[in-house]
């Protein structure tokens, strides 16, 4: 036991680093289809090795892995963030703010009845809401009231006494509110209206299995006998479907297709768009060739395109043809994915900033297309550090900045500027993608890391503590965390269904968004058997995240009576 005591004096990284391994590993532990996450896997294991001894890890290594974990969550909300102050998407920002001042409300409410100290409230307020990065915001607030060492460190105690409590409990009824509690307050069939809402995006056809036909592509080459002394226009015109004539061959020779070329008996010509389209292509055309030659040699491409464009944010994807116009002849979606899933396709689908499309089509289309929809993903690029530590930095520098409210000091602290800098830094960067870059794979090592060395320090810090303020308002903390979990979504639901009209689908997706618990939006596609759920959740999960995290501050200016 001297030899442990002696490490935690000497190292004691050495059982931060222990304490996000052994919780991440608990937390991809799944028990029939169910995981309580890295999160609060984490925090549990740090706050019981924090058992072992007084554990002083410096408080600028917990800043600095907060503030990395903020700032990428506010880089990737930014652009969805922003493009959501829009009419078009207003619905879905009411509900991520009715749940949130639900939330907020209940937990004052719950703190003014029960005598709740600051801590507890705050901790209370990051579980049920299922949103770690209060405990950061909460405890930069605390931080900056001037509070003896001993209290504040008490009051962080109870910060993770309240979450550690709470979150498991309110992850789990997020999990089981959305796919099945919410269907019923609204009356609804959930399959029955996800297949409605698939006819729907396939403009009144219902739906065949994943909407494959939609969305295959193929080339194909004919030679010119039934089309000739036609345009390449009315050719296309008549086949439809977007389809595109890429090539003309003229003995041996390439012409160019433009639209208003003529076409000659005996032309060879390739023509790309959907399956269905150029199987049926022939009467219209002439005779299929085996030509390979032809097809090899047109230069395809299949390319992930981040969107940006704010002018296409909440547009269908037939109005994002219509928009990009000439720019999209010869391009096609092939797919399309928010937040790491895939959407159902169809020309009704939806399509908001921070989506990526998989666009198929010849390179030089593609590139068209790309410039008037965002900018490609490249697997090869490499953070930019610079544009990440300058942004972080000021950042924290706008976080120091406080005004009174009666007697205590409401600052958005260093985790809070350091999302406001990030929403701002991921916003340029969709204005700008020449300049600071942070590839996804970039975005979530950051953020997992950040917020776990954040959640391991808290643990480790105040295990003790902790510990004492988990037995003394465990149950209390049990029951307050029920209601402020549920309360809000209740509430959510019936806003979203009644109040502002939204499609009970797509509130399953947004109330799984707007708590950012990506796991309810797989159980709710589970529960309608379709992919349609996610169609509400980008907007509510930028919205939420910021408007949450934010609620910090608010929570310890309101709950501090000095």
């Amino acid at each position: 036991m001297d030899t442990v005591r002696w490490i935690i004096t000497t190292a004691p990284e050495i059982f931060l680093l222990l304490a996000i391994a052994i919780g991440t590993i608990l937390g991809r532990q799944k028990i029939h289809g169910f995981s309580i996450g890295t999160t609060a896997c984490i925090l549990i294991v740090s706050v019981l090795i924090g058992q072992l001894g007084h554990f002083t890890l410096p408080p600028i290594l917990r800043g600095f892995l907060f503030s990395l974990f903020v700032f990428t969550i506010g880089y990737r909300s930014g652009p969805e963030f922003f493009a959501s102050l829009s009419v078009r998407t207003l619905a879905q920002v009411v509900l991520a703010l009715v749940i949130g001042a639900t939330g907020l409300v209940l937990v004052l409410l719950f703190a003014h009845l029960f005598k709740l100290d600051t801590g507890t409230a705050a901790g209370l307020t990051a579980g049920a809401l299922t949103q770690s990065s209060v405990i950061g915001t909460a405890s930069g607030a605390l931080a900056q009231l001037g509070l003896p060492g001993d209290v504040l460190k008490q009051q962080e105690a109870n910060i993770a006494a309240g979450y550690a409590v709470t979150y498991v409990l309110g992850y789990i009824l997020t999990l089981l509110f959305v796919p099945f509690v919410a269907p019923r307050l609204m009356g609804i069939d959930l399959k029955a209206e996800a297949k409605k809402l698939e006819a729907e995006l396939a403009g009144g056809v219902p739906a065949k299995a994943d909407n494959l036909s939609y969305r295959k592509f193929q080339a194909r080459a004919y030679r010119v006998s039934a089309a000739a002394g036609r345009t390449v226009e009315a050719i296309e015109v008549e086949i439809g479907h977007r389809t595109v004539v890429e090539r003309v061959v003229r003995r041996g020779t390439d012409v160019a297709p433009h639209r208003d070329a003529m076409l000659e008996d005996g032309d060879d010509i390739v023509l790309t768009g959907p399956t269905a389209a150029i199987l049926a292509a022939g009467p219209v055309i002439g005779e299929e060739v085996d030509a390979d030659e032809l097809l090899r040699s047109l230069p395809g491409n299949v390319i992930e395109i981040l969107v940006e464009n704010r002018k296409l944010h909440g547009r269908s994807i037939r109005d994002v043809a219509e928009i990009v116009g000439a720019d999209a002849r010869g391009v096609f979606l092939r797919a399309l994915t928010r937040m790491g899933r895939e959407v159902p396709l169809g020309p009704e689908t939806r399509v908001y900033v921070g989506d990526v499309m998989t666009l198929v089509g010849s390179t030089g289309n593609i590139a068209r297309a790309t410039a008037r929809v965002g900018h490609a993903l490249n697997a090869g690029d490499r953070t930019d550090i610079a544009f990440l530590a300058a942004g972080i930095a000021i950042g924290l520098l706008a976080g120091l900045a406080s005004f009174k409210i009666g007697a205590a000091a409401l600052t958005l602290g260093g985790g809070g500027g350091a999302l406001i800098a990030g929403l701002v830094c991921g916003w340029v960067r969709s204005r700008k993608p020449d300049m600071g870059a942070m590839p996804p794979a970039a975005q979530q090592t950051l953020s997992d890391l950040g917020l776990g060395g954040f959640i391991a320090a808290i643990g480790l810090g105040n295990g003790l503590a902790a510990w004492s303020a988990i037995q003394t308002y465990g149950l209390l903390l049990v029951g307050m965390g029920i209601v402020v979990t549920l309360v809000p979504l209740t509430v959510g639901t019936l806003v979203g269904y009644y109040a502002l009209r939204m499609n009970p689908v797509v509130i399953c997706g947004a109330l799984a968004g707007a708590m950012t618990v990506d796991a309810a939006v797989t159980g709710a596609c589970d529960a309608a058997e379709s992919k349609t759920p996610v169609l509400g959740v980008a907007v509510p999960y930028a919205v939420g995240n910021v408007v949450l995290t934010v609620l910090g501050p608010i929570v310890v200016a309101a709950t501090y009576s000095g």
